[in-house]
């Protein structure tokens, strides 16, 4: 236990001094939007580009990662949906962001550094390739699915179009592409841009964290438990378990097994909380309110669920190191 809180413990408290300090006034919640524009603008694309450039392209675009990835995240992205439809009683606009809530993880701000704290240097590419899978299928999936039950008609289809062109004007995106393309050709940066790039990408974990602990203060749950329960339930349950059901199904029928160290990341990937920017996104719709609390009740709820599947992980054999 204490080998987990060794890598639970430093994350979380980083994210409770982002709360604390935020909430004592030492900080703003503008000073949060500032920082965490630095980490989307400019560290998190650094690292990005530095964990692929610095890696041959075959090791960084891994297929059966990215299918398993996919697969088990369509799954969640529909059983939430449907449970939020049939079961929860919500229309077609709420059932895409709860199904938004469910599927689509923090990779960047939470799941990177869990990664690196337990998998070390994979977490880069690990990172790489949940972007690529969320950023091409399941935000503008989602999107387009918000715009279809907002009953704008041929609506949906502009949202997915934009959503896909905005991807060359996303940061993150670029800095993928850039590491794809050194990769691809072998180059070499010259010593002082190459540390430069590292100088950027080593401020993007704690400074992440402690963004995501200063942007939680003020967000509500008051009346909105029930739907807050059952996203965060979602997300941190159902999304793992969907992709260790995808991960046993393609093993057992001996399709394309995995290094335990990716599997191991593929499912603490999956256990994060929603993404940060998810009220942002269900703004356009009014759906920000709820989305920030099931954001806050997840993102406290991970700190046990992340730590016991970590428990887990080291009761099993043949997963992580």
């Amino acid at each position: 236990m204490l080998d987990i809180l060794a890598i639970t413990g430093p994350i979380y408290i980083t994210i409770a001094l982002g709360f604390a300090t935020t909430r004592l006034g030492l900080f703003s919640k503008s000073d949060m939007r500032v920082l965490g524009q630095f980490v989307i603008n400019l560290a998190l694309p650094a690292l990005l580009f530095n964990a692929l450039a610095q890696r041959p392209l075959g090791e960084i675009l891994n297929g059966r990662y990215l299918l398993v990835y996919a697969v088990g995240s369509l799954l969640a992205l529909g059983l939430g949906w449907l449970w939020a439809r049939r079961v929860a009683g919500q229309d077609g606009t709420s059932s895409a962001y709860y199904a938004m809530g469910m599927s689509c993880p923090n990779s960047g701000f939470v799941g990177y550094p869990i990664a690196l704290l337990t998998l070390g240097p994979v977490a880069g590419v690990l990172l790489g390739l949940n972007m690529m899978v969320e950023n091409l299928l399941l935000i503008p999936l989602l999107l387009a699915l918000a715009e279809r039950g907002d009953g704008h008609g041929g609506a949906w289809h502009r949202a997915l179009r934009q959503s896909l062109g905005n991807l060359l004007r996303n940061p993150m995106v670029l800095g993928l592409l850039a590491g794809l393309l050194v990769s691809l050709m072998g180059w070499q940066l010259p010593s002082p841009v190459a540390r430069t790039v590292t100088l950027f990408s080593q401020a993007s974990g704690a400074l992440s964290l402690f963004v995501i602990g200063g942007a939680l203060v003020g967000l509500q749950i008051q009346g909105m438990r029930r739907q807050v329960a059952q996203i965060a339930a979602g997300k941190l349950l159902l999304h793992p378990l969907a992709v260790v059901a995808v991960l046993w199904l393609f093993e057992a029928a001996g399709l394309m097994p995995l290094e335990p160290q990716l599997r191991m990341g593929l499912v603490l990937t999956a256990a994060c909380p929603m993404l940060g920017i998810y009220p942002i996104l269900a703004q356009k719709h009014g759906r920000e309110g709820l989305a920030a609390a099931a954001l806050l009740g997840a993102t406290v709820a991970s700190f046990v669920s992340i730590s016991v599947l970590l428990w887990v992980f080291q009761q099993l054999p043949g997963w992580g190191r």
